[in-house]
């Protein structure tokens, strides 16, 4: 399997300015993004800093490692790479007074031997479509996740809680971070939307379900759902990572496609 990757961020109607960061590197089948908080640029800094430390990091790694690397040593690595990337804001947040209190969640996911090595902390999510399935594969870090875990709050409920975006972990707010870690089985044709809550708060899984299965390929789906987001509110930064597992030939048809539609 290839995997064809394509991202795209979005300040939203209402901030000045964005606070979210996105990276990715398809030659070792790696995507990164992360939402960030605190006061001034804090925020900024945070999520450029885990985006950046990260795919540095892993892109290193898994191009040494190569296909011979196992599971257990993929997952290994990409611990590391996170708790060193949450040290790293840890300890900015601490020595510099305008970075205090700041942190980020993040989705990291590596592609390896037909398996997706998925991590997240916080409430950026990923979502899988197959077929015509969309299913939400990380779930959030966030009080109203253990209030509706709890049975305290049925999804419609939360959907209008003022507390929707109170997060029970984040990165650099301590100075070691739990990062939750799932290996999911990849199938050809899968989609993978990894996105920041300014999309998720804006649209819910039934349109998203509908652009991701509607448009015709990667960039349209992306301008879509950002589209639809600020036509919805855009509250907050809006991010969208999207990855798609595809043959080598269909990959080459796909790309000459794209490029001739610019």
């Amino acid at each position: 399997m290839n995997y064809m990757f394509c991202s795209l961020t979005h300040p939203g109607r209402s901030r000045s300015n964005n606070e979210d960061s996105v990276t990715f590197d398809e030659a070792t089948g790696l995507g990164v993004l992360a939402d960030g908080m605190g006061g001034y640029n804090a925020g900024e800094v945070a999520s450029s800093m885990a985006t950046s430390h990260i795919k540095t990091e892993l892109t290193h790694w898994l191009s040494k490692a190569g296909e011979h690397a196992s599971s257990r040593e993929v997952r290994h690595a990409l611990e590391t790479s996170v708790d060193n990337a949450n040290r790293s804001i840890y300890k900015a947040a601490r020595t510099n007074p305008e970075y205090s209190g700041m942190g980020t969640t993040l989705v990291v996911g590596v592609f390896h031997r037909g398996k997706l090595f998925l991590g997240h902390v916080g409430d950026s999510r990923c979502y899988r479509l197959r077929g015509d399935q969309l299913l939400q594969v990380t779930k959030d870090h966030s009080l109203l996740q253990e209030q509706m875990d709890a049975g305290m709050l049925t999804p419609a409920q939360a959907a209008l809680s003022p507390l929707r975006n109170l997060v029970t972990r984040a990165m650099g707010v301590e100075d070691e971070v739990l990062l939750e870690v799932n290996e999911l089985h990849v199938e050809m044709g899968d989609i993978y939307l990894m996105c920041t809550d300014g999309l998720s708060d804006m649209i819910d899984d039934a349109a998203i379900a509908g652009i991701l299965k509607s448009a015709s390929h990667l960039t349209q789906i992306a301008d879509e759902l950002v589209a639809l987001a600020n036509k919805n509110g855009g509250r907050d930064n809006i991010t969208v990572l999207l990855m798609q597992a595809v043959s080598g030939r269909e990959k080459s048809g796909l790309m000459s496609r794209w490029l001739g539609k610019h």
